[in-house]
């Protein structure tokens, strides 16, 4: 049976007496620290990127380097990307781990694929948000709180639970509530949601957008039906809330009957075995090895895919589509959110 922790399971007194040690100031990193430094944690943050670094210190962190770091804390939090935290953790954290130590990963994919081997006489535990960085820090500001994975994967001190649960609630996570799963059902269901359901998603959209505008609809109209107005977000945020047929039931009737007419359309055997391959993939660790390379090769195949999208006309409409929706918006997303490809994202 599955269970699911919520606010009474977590004790920050569990905490009070403990360092954390932020590892990464990034998307995710940054929320975190924020909402445990909120909840009265004593956190440190270690980040090599320079602006990123005068950022935490203008936020009013301590700034330490990794070794450091991870020598005055108790709790090391891990939220370097997955494709460069296994060189750090060898040359910076581990050889500096003690008896007592918890490792809380963000992402249970290191530890998963054996690209990282914690000792045995640490503790290793994982909260895994189910969100953006952005949205871990805006819903623990409004109370609302964020769902996560959490796992125990080692338990050398006999109270890893404790630990986890504990940062869980400083995270803000244990408002919405926190679901218990192994390590590798974590870094499984993630990959499969990445690699299953965005790429049937994109394709999907752009498929239909094309279809629609070469027989002469609108570019505008076009895209802001299938997605800039925000009424499919919207669907699915009360799917998120309520379920996925109470979404539905709260359409039209016209809707309703033409979704559930149509379904059998799409039951493509091509398509389910094609989403059985990639999960093959995940847990064979066939794709974790691929990442490994891609990253060893300076992410040249991604840059490449990258440019392949963003040079087709589709986006070009999209921005005078955004621009005529929103005349007066601001960016609300800079080029660090991007994720760019350069070695200061790498922390």
């Amino acid at each position: 049976m599955t269970i699911i922790y919520h606010e009474d399971h977590g004790d920050l007194e569990h905490l009070r007496h403990s360092t954390i040690a932020v590892i990464g100031y990034g998307n995710l990193g940054r929320p975190l620290a924020l909402n445990m430094r909120d909840s009265g944690v004593r956190v440190m943050v270690s980040e090599h990127d320079e602006q990123r670094y005068r950022q935490a210190i203008r936020e009013g962190f301590e700034l330490q380097p990794i070794e450091i770091a991870v020598q005055q804390s108790a709790i090391v939090v891990l939220t370097l990307p997955d494709e460069a935290m296994a060189e750090v953790y060898l040359t910076s954290i581990s050889p500096h781990l003690h008896k007592g130590h918890s490792l809380i990963f963000a992402s249970a994919y290191n530890v998963t694929f054996g690209f990282i081997e914690p000792p045995p006489f640490v503790d290793v535990g994982l909260v895994a948000p189910r969100t953006i960085g952005a949205a871990v820090r805006e819903r623990y500001e409004n109370g609302q709180g964020f769902v996560s994975f959490v796992a125990v994967a080692q338990d050398a001190t006999g109270a890893a639970w404790q630990t986890v649960l504990a940062c869980a609630k400083a995270m803000g996570s244990l408002r919405a509530g926190a679901i218990e799963i192994g390590f590798e059902q974590e870094a499984h269901l993630d990959l499969f949601l990445q690699q299953g359901i965005l790429p049937v998603f994109h394709h999907l959209i752009i498929t239909s957008a094309n279809i629609l505008m070469n027989i002469g609809y609108p570019p505008e109209a076009v895209l802001m039906d299938l997605y800039l107005s925000g009424e499919f977000t919207d669907y699915l945020m009360r799917a998120a809330r309520d379920g996925l047929m109470k979404a539905l039931r709260l359409t039209s009737l016209t809707s309703q009957y033409g979704t559930l007419s149509r379904m059998d359309r799409f039951n493509d055997l091509k398509l389910e075995r094609l989403m059985e391959v990639t999960m093959d993939e995940i847990r064979n660790g066939d794709f974790a090895q691929e990442w490994a390379r891609e990253y060893e090769d300076g992410y040249r195949r991604l840059k490449n895919l990258l440019k392949r999208q963003e040079d087709t006309d589709l986006w070009e409409w999209e921005q005078q589509a955004l621009d005529m929706l929103y005349p007066f918006r601001n960016e609300e997303i800079d080029d660090d959110e991007l994720n760019a490809l350069d070695d200061d994202n790498l922390s």
